[in-house]
Order: C-alpha cells, then structure tokens, then sequence
C-alpha cells in the first residue's frame, strides 16, 4: 500500500486511546468526589448520598456519551466521502466494502514459474475471500441487498442506503467503505480515418513509431513475440479487424473460441452499440481497438502497426463508451488474473495473460479513492502479470500524475513522445507523485504518443490516426513481448524485467520537476529502446518468419 501500515494502524487507535484516557480520568475524579465527600463529613446524611450517587451515574452516563461520539466518529471516517454524499437524502449508490483481513501474497515472490505464481495468488486470494466474507454476505442476503462478491480486492460491492453503509462501517472487520463513482475516461479522438487499399502494400510499411523503438531491429533477429499475451482492457476490441484476427488467441484459423480469451463487465447499459455481457469482443468506441493494434498488429498486408506481431491477445471490456467504474476495472482485472469461460465458470491461473494494457484512469476528482484499485494492480504483479498502465494526460504542469493506477508503484507507467523526437508530448503527465504524500518519480519510461496510426472499429479494413498517452502504453507493452520472447529466462520477473528495459532506455534529461535523473518526473528512464535491450540474438524463442524491414523512415514531430 502507498501509505505505512504501521503509522496508518496507530492513527487509527489514536481516537481510542484518547477515550480510554478521558473514561480514566473521569473515573478518578467521580472517584476522588466521593472519597472526598466521606472523608470531609466522617458521615452523610441521606441527601449527600443521595446527591453524590445521581452526580455519579451523571458522569457515567456523559462518559458513555463520549465514548459513543468517540466510536462513531471512528467508522464514519472509514466511509468515503464520495459515499456520504451520494446517500444523502435517502439516495442509494454503490459503494465496495473493503474488508480488514486482507490476503499475504508475499509468498509468491521466491517462486519461479508464472505458472506456480499464479495459483499461489489465485488461491491465496480465494480462500481469503471465502473465510472472511461470509457473515456480511448473509447480512446482505437476509435483508435482501444488492451486492457483488470480489476477491482481487477481499472486498464486496453492495447497492444501498447511508444507513446500510454506516452499519457495515461499524463492523470492527471492515477497514472502509468506498465508492463505485462513474468515471469519464476523455479519450483522444481520431484526427484522420484510413481505409487501407484491399491490395497488398509494397514494401511493408512499419509504423514511425514502431520504427522509433527500434522494434524491427528485434524482428530481424526473428523475435517477433512468440510465445506472449497480452491483454487489452478498454472498450473492447473488433477481433476480427485484419490486424487483429490471426493474432487472437481464441482463433485457430478456421474457428473462434471466445471462452477464457474475451469478457464484457458491461451489464447494464442500455443502449450501448456491443449490447451488454457480449459473448464475443466487440468495441463500442474504436479506442481498444487502436492500443491492442500497436501492442500486436499486422495484417500480413503491408499495415505493420504492432510492436509485437507474433505475441497474442485477449481482451475485456471495462469502459462503456469510455464510462468506467471501480466495479468494472476490477472485474477486469479478477478475470485477467484467472480467466473464466464466457457466462462464467471457474477460473483458471493458467490462461492468465503475460501483460495487460490498461490505458484509462480513475480519477479521484470523480470520487475514486485512490486505494481502492492498489490491492488489485498488487496482485497482478504478485502473480507475474507485467500491468502497462498509461500515465495522466493532464501535463505540461509538474505533479499532474494523480490518477489511479498511474500512480502506483506496481504499476509500470508510461508517459508519451512526440513521435519520432525525443521531446515530451505537452498533454503527458509529469511526477512526482504527491497525492498518496509518496512523492514517487512517475513516469517510469516513456514511447511514442503522438499521430499514432493504428487498427480502428469503423470496419475490418479501418484505421485511425489518434494521439494520447494511451497510444504510447501499448508500445511498452509490445516491447515487454519482444523482451520476454528474447529472453525467457526474464519471463514474469517483473522488476527485473522492468529494470532491463529501463536501463536499456534512451535517456532523456530534463530538469524540470525536480532531478534530472535518471529517472525524472518528465521522461522517467527515457525513450523506450527495445534492441537496446536485446543485445544478443541467444534464446530458446523459436525464430518467427523474418521480413525485409525499411529502417530508415521521415518523422513529422507534431507537439499535440
């Protein structure tokens, strides 16, 4: 957690032990009164004792006032403010119930395998769930509330009222109640729509940016990805766009699997062009389709649109249009780390993905308590999953990284470029991060982020030229396949695989916002240079089909 658990825990008994202390002392005086009182008269009359048990059981009773007011003013800083001030009036709202025994993962750090982390993880986080849940859940269940049961987060969503937030606040083993706001991702909207020709392309176009990390370096080594997920979470994806087709995992080449490789957390929006629960990716914006393109793109034609050609994806909707919510991110991110047959069904660590890019936020502006999501992105990296997570795009202004995830230490951000310049885009955030008090050097490394072309959901031929921090996550993500398919034996070693890359990176100085580094709070480690990073063509990846790859490409630096 961002915050020490130590000094956390110890203010919060302060307020108790202030109360013991007060009771002490009331109960001294009320004592000292009455031995005062024999003392000075040798006797009493009647009226004394009378008078001296009513200021007695007066004191008492104020001292239990006290103590009351003390107790309750104690749970009701458990409860978001965003929760007290959508259930005032009598309004409901949904609100997670955070409870205070949360899951040890430490134990997955000294195994090996992702797959042995994954079910270390996996059933760590079940069981936890299962022997802490089950009292509120059927105080839930007796009096008919709605309510949702996670365990990436040992937490449970319910729907209600201020009086059922305040009683579940009061229970000593709930650590907070916060809120499910809905969130309004701004996402970049396309600045041209390309329909590539039907006609195969001469030579292979490889998209500047991709040029730009010195991807296609890595290709000619016959490292293309082999091997890798990843996973797309945003507004869903048009699985059978060109680009994307032959690289998703529930196809074979004749027929399409959905189970275990696609799930939509939108369940109720009416109206929203995918329906809700779709049993197939589907993209109801174009966005999700545009990142998973330059994570893994290309459709054998000519449009070389993805750092990784040879890795796989999968993908889940979390975004309805761009809406998110905290319910909806950490749906995503539970089915990431266990994925489950459409309709839902056991989960299984084993098909969890390598990397997931996420390129959206969670502002608390909007409500977002910025805790609510960590245990989750925690248990991501726990079980060897690499979370790419984009950074704000609230720049040029020092400390503008505040969102979740972005702020996270387990989260590896990223920041963007103006494409083919090694100059900061103006909309990218910048560090440190002060809203958790961390002052964290955020971001972590930096790519491509402007006039990026990708695959969009117009059609199966369609792309689209968009430009945001979100176009420049998915390169890292790519990088972080090319990295892992090169060198195996980095495979889901998060920081060790994190460090590779940002020591291999290009640095880039500059003084703003504090050290010039590296990292800094501009560019952190710098431009992302994935040949740089894989120095010898050694590795137990097996070689994909090699390509002709121009090297040499004209940039048009544009500052958004």
């Amino acid at each position: 957690m961002s915050a020490n658990p130590d000094r956390r825990s110890a203010l919060a008994r302060l307020p108790i032990l202030l109360c013991l202390f007060l009771l002490i002392a009331v109960g001294v005086v009320a004592v000292g009164a009455i031995a005062s009182s024999r003392a000075g008269g040798g006797s009493t009359s009647p009226e004394d004792g009378a008078k001296t048990i009513a200021e007695g059981a007066n004191i008492g009773r104020q001292s239990r006032i006290l103590s009351q007011r003390v107790e309750d003013n104690a749970f009701h800083r458990k409860i978001a403010p965003w929760v007290t001030e959508n259930t005032a009036n009598g309004q409901q709202a949904e609100f997670f119930v955070v409870l205070a025994d949360q899951a040890d993962l430490s134990g997955a750090a000294v195994l090996a395998s992702k797959a042995e982390k994954g079910r270390y993880v996996y059933d760590a986080l079940w069981n936890r769930s299962q022997t802490t849940q089950g009292s509120i859940l059927r105080w839930l269940r007796e009096r008919g509330i709605e309510h949702r049961s996670f365990y990436i987060v040992n937490a449970i969503l319910v729907k209600g009222s201020r009086e059922i937030a305040e009683a579940l606040a009061a229970r000593p083993d709930v650590a907070r109640v916060e809120g499910n706001p809905v969130i309004h991702n701004v996402l970049p909207q396309p600045d041209v729509v390309v329909e590539a020709p039907p006609q195969r392309r001469q030579p292979a176009t490889v998209e500047p940016g991709i040029q730009y990390t010195h991807a296609p370096d890595v290709w000619a080594l016959g490292f293309r990805g082999q091997g890798i997920t990843v996973a797309g979470a945003d507004t869903g994806q048009r699985w059978t766009h060109n680009a994307l087709k032959p690289h998703y995992r529930g196809w074979d080449g004749q027929n399409a699997d959905h189970n275990y490789n696609w799930h939509d957390s939108i369940h109720d929006s009416p109206g929203n062009p995918c329906g809700n629960d779709s049993p197939f990716p589907c993209d109801d914006n174009g966005h999700g389709t545009h990142t998973i393109g330059s994570a893994i793109g290309d459709d054998g034609m000519g449009n070389q649109i993805g750092m990784a050609p040879g890795a796989k994806w999968i993908g889940c909707r979390n975004m309805d249009q761009g809406t998110g919510t905290p319910a909806r991110y950490i749906e995503c991110m539970e089915w990431f780390l266990a994925p489950y047959p459409i309709g839902g069904g056991q989960g299984d660590p084993l098909k969890a993905p390598d990397i997931t890019n996420n390129s959206w936020g969670c502002p608390p502006s909007e409500g977002c308590s910025p805790d609510t999501l960590q245990a989750a992105i925690e248990a991501q990296a726990a079980a060897g999953i690499m979370t790419v997570v984009r950074a704000d795009s609230s720049g040029p202004a020092c400390s503008t990284m505040e969102n979740p995830p972005s702020i996270y230490a387990a989260s590896y951000t990223v920041g963007a470029l103006v494409t083919g310049s090694d100059n900061i885009a103006s909309f990218s955030s910048r560090g440190p991060v002060i809203v958790d008090g961390s002052n964290r050097i955020k971001p972590d490394i930096t790519a491509p982020g402007t006039t990026i072309r990708s695959s969009y959901n117009g059609s199966d031929s369609d792309y689209a030229i968009l430009s945001g921090t979100s176009m420049a996550t998915p390169h890292i993500a790519g990088a972080m396949a090319l990295l892992w398919c090169a060198r195996p034996e980095l495979r889901h070693n998060i920081s060790g695989s994190q460090t590779v890359l940002n020591e291999a990176a290009f640095f880039l100085a500059y003084k703003q916002c504090g050290t010039p580094g590296p990292p800094n709070n501009v560019t952190g480690w710098g431009r992302v240079d994935i040949a740089a990073a894989v120095p010898t063509p050694a590795s137990t990846c097996p070689p994909g089909t090699q390509r002709e790859i121009p090297l040499s490409a004209n940039f048009d630096g544009v500052t958004p």
